[in-house]
């Protein structure tokens, strides 16, 4: 049963975090009870992959209370030890590969409680422009902020920046340092270290990073906001926007941010600083992947590559285009990479699934194909939907004929089977 006890305690800490900005939050780790255990539990996904340890989610709550008790046991004595995790890794769309990190699911539930104390703190302290791993906050919503901005304060350069491998390059030293200033708990830094400094199983060799907080775990985002919060946001309110000529705004969500400005020599200001700036904190920029382009809203009579960039942020390219009114308007469409990389996984998922039961690679494809709607489906973006369509078509149409005798299954006949499962079709759901 879960306990009103804990929301209370996290709105007790949220309300002073509010009212006394400056203070140092010294005595939290007392309050990672058996209960707030138990509500870390109800807020730690179940679906995800098991650690090394290759206990599931189901199997934990087996004996849920005799853990859960062994686990509160082990906080307070001090005796509780972050296991290692378990490293796969995932393609990139530049052909590269993300390491993503597979925690215990017990250790999951203390990074979950460790995450809600940091939470209710620093929700407090973070800027409205900061959108990723944050309750109530979307990346539709950084979509439409980032339209707001561009428009509202006739934004003529953007700074499409890149951080060089971010949650790799955390430095564990100047986090630690970053948290003391709001959050000085001995025990809560204790086991922040040990989930840094936890050992990283990668094909059975065992090792042990030096910086980085390993994707994948709960406490990696929430780690990885109040950082960038630090090196970024709070320097960008402070000792830049004050320093501007025009008007100029930042968004972030995560490690991607564009800022963008009003007036050309603000944006070279900012371009040039900028790297300085992360490398004080152990953090590279990169310099073939940020750049500095030309954004404004064309003229009436201009055409849109009249001296105008485009940039990628969230999976949409933004780009100006005139409307059917003849207006110039600020759009969207899926970007390149991200409609070569759902086509080609589409495409592969057919190929490994022709022989299963057709109602079954329907209902599968249709999960798949709705997926990508719920995320892309925004205004503007019809035309990539349908692309992705048409391709599921084909694909889906070229692995069955590879399991029939037939040598290519004829049209009339697809079309009778897409009759009897027809796929989901494109559509807008996203006014944005």
């Amino acid at each position: 049963m879960r306990s009103p006890t804990v929301s209370t305690q996290l709105q007790r800490i949220a309300t002073q975090a509010v009212d006394y900005p400056e203070d140092v939050f010294t005595n939290l780790a007392h309050l990672i009870d058996a209960d707030f255990l138990r509500e870390a539990y109800y807020r730690t996904r179940k679906d995800s992959a098991p650690g090394i340890d290759r206990v599931t989610a189901q199997e934990y709550a087996e004996h849920l209370d005799e853990h859960l008790r062994d686990l509160y046991d082990r906080l307070r004595s001090g005796r509780y030890q972050a296991p290692p995790v378990e490293r796969v890794w995932l393609d990139k769309e530049d052909g590269k590969k993300r390491p993503i990190g597979k925690p215990t699911f017990e250790d999951k539930i203390v990074q979950r409680a460790v995450a809600m104390l940091l939470g209710a703190i620093y929700e407090q302290d973070f800027q409205d422009f900061s959108y990723g791993f944050r309750q109530g906050r979307s990346p539709h919503q950084a979509l439409t902020e980032l339209r707001e901005q561009c428009l509202g304060k006739n934004i003529h350069w953007i700074i499409d920046a890149d951080i060089s491998g971010f949650f790799d390059s955390i430095d564990h030293d100047l986090l630690r340092e970053v948290i003391r200033y709001r959050v000085n708990d001995g025990s809560i830094l204790r086991l922040i270290g040990r989930w840094l400094k936890a050992g990283v199983s990668d094909g059975g060799d065992l090792t042990y990073p030096e910086a980085g907080s390993p994707q994948g775990g709960v406490i990696s985002p929430v780690l990885s906001n109040i950082f960038l919060h630090s090196v970024l946001d709070e320097w960008f309110v402070r000792d830049v926007q004050p320093r501007m000529q025009g008007r100029c705004f930042l968004l972030r969500f995560a490690d991607d941010f564009v800022i963008g400005c009003e007036v050309e020599e603000d944006a070279r200001r900012i371009m040039a600083v900028l790297p300085k700036r992360f490398a004080r904190f152990r953090l590279t920029i990169h310099p073939q992947k940020t750049r500095l382009m030309g954004f404004r809203k064309p003229a009436r009579r201009e055409t849109a590559d009249n001296g105008n960039g485009t940039f990628d942020f969230l999976g949409f390219t933004h780009y100006w285009a005139k409307s059917r009114l003849g207006y110039w308007v600020l759009k969207r469409k899926t970007a390149k990479k991200r409609v070569r990389r759902a086509k080609q996984a589409l495409w592969q998922w057919c190929r490994h699934n022709r022989h299963r039961p057709l109602k079954e690679q329907y209902q599968a494809l249709c999960q798949k194909v709705r997926g990508h709607y719920q995320y892309y489906a925004i205004r503007g973006n019809y035309r990539a939907l349908e692309s992705l369509f048409a391709s599921v078509r084909k694909a889906w149409r070229y692995w069955l004929s590879r399991r029939s005798r037939e040598s290519y299954i004829p049209w009339d006949k697809f079309e009778r089977i897409l009759k009897a499962f027809p796929l989901p079709q494109p559509r807008i759901i996203h006014q944005i």
